[in-house]
């Protein structure tokens, strides 16, 4: 990509930008660096960079580089022999633990962020020159007595030789013999060395070595005689202790000077993450989405099978904004750019937002391409231009002198000359400048050398001509920015497939230009350009008449929809409400058969303990009077229970590609057939039949259900068996996961690894417990779930199974 034309689109105010939310040096140099690639691997990956630092940084909000540092002209000072100060081998040390804190953080979670984890894996750790800094230096930046042995040992002899010392000179300024010589009874510092202030005229008085004197000169400080062996004994040691930590921060440089690849590349990997991070963060900024980009071979960063691929690669941006423009001012820039439409010719009036919507477009394809996310919706697509052209602006040059039209064409013959069918070119006003037909012919041909490369263009233009050969000319399309004539300001909407019209004479009609001088003016007009503007205006009334009646239809079309869905909600209703009506009364029913049952339950209790009061003949009379009509209420009992199941919801219907013959989905269930099992709300298959009951395999696990409850889903195919796969048996982890306790990162990794087992384990539900508290884990678990390819569903726990705190998740069948 030319830095000229990405100078003219304004790319480095959005570097800028971007580099704002960079937290260090080196990822701010990165942000400022980017370029535009052509290549479809480097830009999906960029791209999957800052889709998943943005589901990263959107789980784990403080997640950074944690007071990092460009820490590498310092490994570079080292390698030529320098010696760093303490403050900047804390820098060192802050930086290889932020590292480590992010390689840690972000492995752990490799599964979820493969293309951030392999930037992490590059960071060294280097625990080895950590540690040696932190045993040296205090975070204040002091060498610390434990640094080595001989430093501890001059440090304990320093504070020996001061106390000496201080106890002498404090024996001196208190003593009553000298207090009538000295200016203060104080003892203070003159070239490093301690001494106590005299006054003037006794100098001689106390027998020293004279250090200083006051600026009046009524003071001169004296270092006592009795002193100065000792000051010159803690003075030495100072030079000692000076020199140990030398000697200290020295190896320390050393040490980092043989890790200074290792912490080079840690420093660019951290520079790398933070970019990504940094791009997550503007994208929020801007309120961004992420970009389909499909290169000229049909291969796209993010694939949608529901939607036609094109022959080739076509824009279609959704209510786009200019990134450096006010968001609560700018209008939507909607381009449905037809598959067949290589060219689009764009007219309007002066500042009616033609330049604006032409950098707009050219902007954002080189956002996308440098992987950053753009300020549309959600579905927009560019194609991926090895070269993004643009000639906007006054090109006049006095150095060179060149006036604004060879400005331009100067401009104009280097984009022709780089540019193929893969390339982006934008002009704004192209032919202007010159003589209007001359200037009009040259720009006719430049666009048919263009369409004929087949090149992505985009052209802004005043001339009437140019938007009648897009009328006639295949591949090319009209576009105008749309004007309002009765408040006569522009709307700044783009307006596709709808030529621009003049509207000078509109504008000077409604200024108060007399009707006369207009009339005039339009007689003045050639016949051709009369023909020209009435044709145009034409095509644009017509062209609106189709779009207003397709815009009519689609509202109906939409109401029509939104009426069947009332409907059918409204069906939807009164059929649940009849069912919860039949299951209420039948609930009903089935408490008073218990009742029933229990005051039966009584009665044979009491018939009993009478019973084994009598005599054994009575007692069989008393059994034969009174058990048998019970046991014969109990069976009717059980039948009216039997008929007062609850009224389920109609079955869904097979899909037509799964549909048995009507023979074979006739008669009873049998060995071999699927059966839907509702307590279970899963799928399985009959493996025996004993009565009224059946034994069904589930997984790994049978279970016997009552026949009646089975639901047919599919007959056991007849034809002569086919070879099968048997499935691993993997031993079952459980139906429950309790993640309580866990932080997100360590409940994800269990999850994980949960389920993969239960799959495999061919578990038809799994239950999850993660508690209420603030939401956080049950939110992440939740997320998981939603996107595991393992997982068909799920839902919140009911009552009795443990509310909000659990999540039944049910496992795609495998």
């Amino acid at each position: 990509m030319q830095e000229k034309h990405l100078n003219t689109l304004e790319f480095p105010k959005i570097l800028e930008r971007l580099a704002k939310y960079a937290a260090f040096s080196a990822s701010k140099e990165l942000a400022l660096k980017l370029k535009p690639s052509p290549y479809f691997s480097e830009l999906q990956g960029w791209q999957i960079e800052t889709r998943e630092a943005s589901h990263l940084l959107s789980v784990k909000v403080n997640l950074g580089v944690g007071g990092a540092r460009d820490v590498r002209p310092y490994v570079e000072r080292t390698h030529r022999g320098f010696v760093l100060p303490p403050p900047e081998l804390l820098e060192v040390r802050q930086t290889l633990i932020a590292g480590r804190e992010l390689h840690r953080n972000i492995t752990r979670l490799a599964d979820a962020y493969p293309r951030l984890a392999d930037i992490a894996q590059r960071i060294e750790e280097c625990p080895g020159v950590v540690n040696a800094i932190s045993q040296a230096i205090e975070d204040s930046g002091e060498i610390k007595s434990s640094a080595s042995a001989d430093l501890a040992r001059i440090r304990r002899e320093m504070d020996i030789a001061h106390n000496r010392l201080t106890e002498r000179l404090n024996r001196i300024i208190t003593s009553s013999q000298l207090k009538l010589y000295l200016q203060d009874a104080i003892v203070t510092q003159r070239g490093g060395r301690y001494v106590v202030p005299v006054k003037a005229e006794f100098k001689g008085r106390i027998q020293g070595v004279v250090q200083d004197q006051s600026a009046s000169g009524a003071t001169i400080f004296v270092e006592p005689l009795a002193v100065v062996e000792l000051n010159n004994k803690w003075r030495q040691l100072q030079l000692q202790e000076e020199e140990e930590i030398q000697r200290i921060l020295a190896e320390l440089s050393a040490l980092i000077s043989n890790h200074g690849d290792l912490i080079d590349h840690t420093v660019e990997a951290l520079a790398e993450l933070d970019l990504a991070f940094a791009k997550a963060k503007y994208a929020w900024a801007i309120e961004a989405t992420e970009p389909n980009l499909i290169d000229f071979s049909g291969r796209q960063t993010l694939p949608d099978e529901n939607r036609r691929r094109p022959d080739r690669p076509t824009i279609e941006l959704m209510a786009a904004r200019h990134p450096l423009l006010d968001p609560e001012t700018v209008v939507p820039l909607d381009l449905p750019l037809p598959d067949e439409a290589r060219m689009v010719v764009i007219t309007g009036p002066n500042t009616g937002g033609k330049t604006v919507s032409l950098k707009t477009i050219g902007l954002l394809a080189a956002m996308a391409q440098a992987g950053l996310w753009i300020p549309a919706n959600e579905g927009s697509r560019l194609p991926i231009f090895n070269n993004i052209l643009a000639d906007i602006g006054d090109e006049q040059s006095i150095e060179q002198s060149l006036s604004t039209f060879s400005g331009h064409m100067t401009n104009i013959v280097r984009i022709l000359d780089v540019c193929d069918e893969q390339s982006l070119v934008i002009f704004d006003e192209l032919g202007a400048g010159t003589d209007p037909e001359e200037g009009s012919a040259l720009a006719r041909a430049i666009m048919l050398d263009l369409l004929e490369r087949g090149t992505t263009t985009f052209v802004a233009t005043h001339y009437s001509e140019l938007k009648a050969y897009a009328h006639a000319t295949g591949g090319v399309i009209n576009a105008s920015m749309a004007f309002d004539a009765e408040t006569l300001t522009p709307t700044y909407r783009l307006q596709i497939g709808i030529p621009g019209e003049s509207n000078a004479f509109t504008i000077a009609r409604r200024l108060g230009l007399p009707d006369r001088v207009i009339d005039q003016a339009r007689n003045l007009m050639s016949e051709g350009a009369q023909q020209l503007e009435a044709m145009l205006g034409e095509i644009k009334a017509q062209t609106e008449a189709a779009q207003a009646k397709r815009r009519e239809a689609e509202a109906e079309l939409e109401q029509a929809q939104t009426l069947v869905e009332e409907r059918r909600q409204q069906l939807s209703d009164v059929q649940a409400e009849r069912r919860d009506i039949l299951n209420s009364a039948r609930a009903d029913a089935r408490r008073e058969i218990k009742a029933a049952r229990e005051r039966i339950r009584a009665l044979e209790a009491d018939a009993q303990a009478d019973l084994e009061h009598r005599q054994a003949a009575a007692q069989a009379a008393a059994q034969a009077a009174s058990v048998e009509p019970v046991e014969t209420v109990e069976d009717q009992l059980e039948t009216l229970e039997a008929s007062l199941a609850p009224v389920k919801a109609p079955p869904k219907p097979i899909p037509n590609d799964q549909k048995q013959s009507d023979a074979g989905q006739n008669g009873p269930i049998r060995v071999g057939d699927q059966v839907f099992i509702s307590q279970y709300q899963t799928l399985g298959e009959v493996i025996a039949i004993d009565g009224s009951d059946a034994e069904v395999q589930l997984g790994h696990f049978r279970a016997t259900v009552p026949l009646k409850t089975l639901e047919l889903k599919a007959r056991k195919k007849r034809s002569s068996p086919a070879p099968s796969v048997k499935t691993p048996v993997v031993e079952s982890p459980g139906m429950e996961l309790d993640l309580r306790g866990h932080m997100a990162d360590e409940a994800l990794l269990r999850l994980d690894q949960y389920l993969d087992q239960a799959f495999l384990a061919q578990l038809p539900w799994v239950r999850i417990i993660h508690g209420r508290g603030s939401g956080v884990l049950r939110q992440t678990v939740r997320q998981e779930l939603n996107r595991h390819p393992m997982i068909s569903s799920y839902r919140a726990g009911r009552e009795g199974e443990g509310g909000d705190g659990v999540t039944i998740a049910k496992l795609a069948v495998n």
